[in-house]
């Protein structure tokens, strides 16, 4: 079975950085659209990044500035870079993949104030 496994997420305090990653050791994902989304407790999914096959990235107004996606498919990796983060960055990151209609299980990010 295929799977998307984040890692990275933890606690920080506002202002602080994370980096979180997504891979899977089953198949390669550099044909597939890759993104993060997240979602707070009591609210819904919310797309925060994305970036093409070709490295064409694009992010949320609310994120813009603060996170960068990037990807290595040498490593068969998708990383959010998030920088000054903030506590209304709270929430659970998923990854998705699109050509595989795969989403990850989620890690838990927490920006302390």
């Amino acid at each position: 079975q295929v799977q998307l496994v984040e890692s990275g997420g933890g606690l920080v305090q506002a202002g602080g950085s994370l980096r979180l990653s997504c891979t899977t050791s089953r198949v390669p994902i550099s044909a597939n659209t890759m993104a993060w989304y997240r979602q707070a407790t009591g609210k819904q999914r919310e797309w925060v990044a994305t970036i093409t096959s070709g490295g064409r990235t694009n992010c949320a107004d609310s994120v813009k500035g603060r996170f960068t996606i990037s990807r290595d498919n040498a490593m068969n990796t998708v990383s959010l870079q998030m920088n000054n983060l903030k506590p209304e960055d709270t929430g659970v990151y998923y990854c998705y993949a699109d050509i595989l209609n795969l989403w990850g299980q989620g890690t838990r990010v927490t920006v302390s104030s």
